[in-house]
């Protein structure tokens, strides 16, 4: 399958990196992957995409680039337990970054809550 989608550029992998490193007050390693997506859900081909990926608190976070200015977002606990914006992909790759980031931590304030009740 031939991957038709530029790589991250170093700008990019540096606003997520940052946004990263600011929500979590630490170097977290960002790892650069692809991934096979469905980009028109008619259709049923996959497309091979370039993604970052990192992992904390238990979260595996996904940022894929399905296009010039164009991502999706997601993180998972588990193959059961998988989040995402609810819209389909952004044209603002930190406020793709920062809206993923802020699901996921308020999904773990409201875990913690149940917890300690």
């Amino acid at each position: 399958m031939k991957k038709a989608i530029p790589d991250f550029g170093e700008r990019e992998i540096w606003a997520v990196e940052t946004a990263v490193k600011e929500r979590y007050c630490k170097a977290i390693e960002v790892m650069q992957a692809d991934v096979e997506l469905r980009l028109d859900p008619v259709l049923p081909v996959l497309t091979v995409c370039p993604a970052l990926v990192w992992q904390e608190g238990g979260a595996t976070f996904v940022i894929s680039k399905i296009g010039d200015n164009r991502f999706r977002s997601q993180f998972f606990y588990s193959v059961r337990e998988q989040y995402g914006p609810g819209f389909e992909e952004f044209d603002d790759l930190p406020l793709c970054v920062v809206t993923i980031l802020k699901m996921q931590e308020d999904l773990d304030t409201q875990r913690n809550k149940i917890k300690t009740n």
